[in-house]
């Protein structure tokens, strides 16, 4: 029979009057907010960047799928609050963690960030508060690393206080995917914690999907995200040596989707990108070796992966070479800086490593993004400051070599190539156009 306390969280989630924390209001935050607040919640917003608070509050937003009418909507509706003070964990009935889950110089996870999340909710824990983590991050993370933390408030988890795991599933720039119509995953670390957790998130998205503890949910994220790491790393292998060849992965690629069954499309790029697929897998690898075991494929995967920006700009070199130019003191244009497609996320972009890569063999380097107007500053990378350029028809005849690295919508390239002496295409993005084909090189 459930207790007390969870009984009466499952009556204030069902009537609407509990009030729900998103801790971290960033890329999966913000999206959280929306889809509870669009089911009646009162939100209230930490993250300890000021600037980012101050901007909310105003109802402007720094996040491109995140309008301002949204932000509007919630301060009008009074379903939305902002703050970077701690001390007011205390006030809302349910805790959403979505703080960054980086990886460490030696590739090993970092917890840091989830840990002083905790560290601060221990300081004001009260009995009845629901405590989720939504951080990608690798088994038994919620139940040895968290727990312990939380209940340094004196309370105890599973009966005073309730927690659980239920991982972020965001896609942005998709349409199609919002973050209340995409199923959760959720695992608890007990029947009352799994019954509430299972009761917010029914309340605001499409489904949840009820997994027997936190450490199954917490696996079924690592997998999801290797389950992409291995087969782009697939494709980019064989996309260097299909070139050896002179054949085009991209048309082998199109050419094996047609098959109604056993095949899924990925595809080769410059290297990968985001907060996800770059990191998670090594979550799992670096716990398996601490089992005693070797994630093989993991580990492959990531080597495969984190050679591309070399290969791209080893082949950007050769195409320069049959124009008689190298790569120092050629004018270098950059397509996109973001990490994907029609988004302003620059999180672990391969295109800052092809940027290191091009300058430090004496480019001169320029790039362009209508998503990222301003060169953001990266943890693990120095770089000049930089601006986005306008891509007219004088700028592109003055570059050498236009390197498409993230295949934005806006981008025009049949100008892009009408325009440009060379274009490095990493994306298969010039695959309908027409006319001047010759200048066009796939890599």
């Amino acid at each position: 029979m459930s207790s007390d306390s969870c009984q009466s969280l499952l009556r204030a989630i069902a009537d609407r009057t509990c009030t729900v924390g998103v801790i971290g209001l960033g890329y999966v935050g913000l999206p959280l907010i929306d889809a509870f607040s669009q089911s009646g919640f009162k939100c209230v917003g930490f993250d300890v960047d000021p600037s980012k608070v101050a901007s909310l509050l105003a109802g402007k937003s720094y996040i491109k799928h995140i309008d301002d009418s949204k932000i509007a909507a919630w301060l009008e509706k009074g379903l939305f609050d902002a703050t970077d003070d701690m001390g007011r964990l205390s006030e809302p009935d349910v805790l959403l963690i979505c703080v960054p889950t980086p990886l460490d110089d030696a590739r090993d996870p970092d917890l840091k960030y989830v840990v002083g999340t905790c560290q601060a909710i221990a300081k004001t824990l009260r009995a009845g508060q629901l405590v989720v983590l939504e951080s990608t991050t690798y088994p038994t993370t919620t139940r040895d690393v968290m727990v312990p933390i939380l209940q340094q408030s004196g309370l105890s988890a599973g009966s005073d206080f309730f927690v659980a795991y239920s991982p972020e599933r965001e896609d942005p720039g998709n349409p199609d995917f919002s973050a209340a119509g995409i199923p959760k995953v959720v695992g608890a670390i007990n029947e009352d914690s799994q019954a509430c957790a299972a009761a917010l998130y029914e309340s605001a998205v499409a489904g949840v999907v009820p997994v027997s503890n936190c450490e199954v949910a917490e696996a079924a994220k690592v997998l999801e995200n290797i389950y992409r790491a291995v087969n782009i790393a697939l494709v980019n292998e064989l996309k260097v040596l299909f070139d050896e060849m002179g054949i085009d992965v991209w048309e082998v690629v199109n050419a094996a989707k047609t098959k109604p069954f056993g095949f899924q499309a990925f595809y080769p790029g410059p290297g990968l990108g985001g907060h996800c697929i770059p990191i998670d897998p090594f979550y799992l690898s670096w716990l398996a070796r601490k089992q005693g075991c070797n994630a093989r494929f993991i580990e492959l995967a990531g080597e495969v992966n984190r050679s591309m920006p070399a290969y791209v700009v080893s082949r950007t070199s050769e195409f320069l070479n049959e124009f008689r130019k190298p790569v120092n003191g050629s004018k270098i244009c950059l397509l996109g800086v973001a990490y994907k497609k029609d988004v302003d996320d620059p999180r672990e972009s391969p295109s800052f490593e092809l940027m290191e890569l091009l300058l430090a063999q004496g480019a001169e380097l320029t790039y362009s993004d209508p998503h990222v107007p301003h060169l953001p500053s990266m943890r693990h990378y120095e770089l000049p400051e930089m601006h986005s350029q306008t891509l007219t028809p004088e700028f592109l005849a003055s570059q050498d070599a236009v390197l498409i690295a993230t295949d934005h919508t806006a981008f025009d390239y049949n100008q892009i190539v009408r325009h440009s002496a060379l274009v490095v295409d990493t994306r298969n993005a010039t695959a309908a156009v027409t006319s001047h084909r010759e200048r066009i090189r796939k890599c």
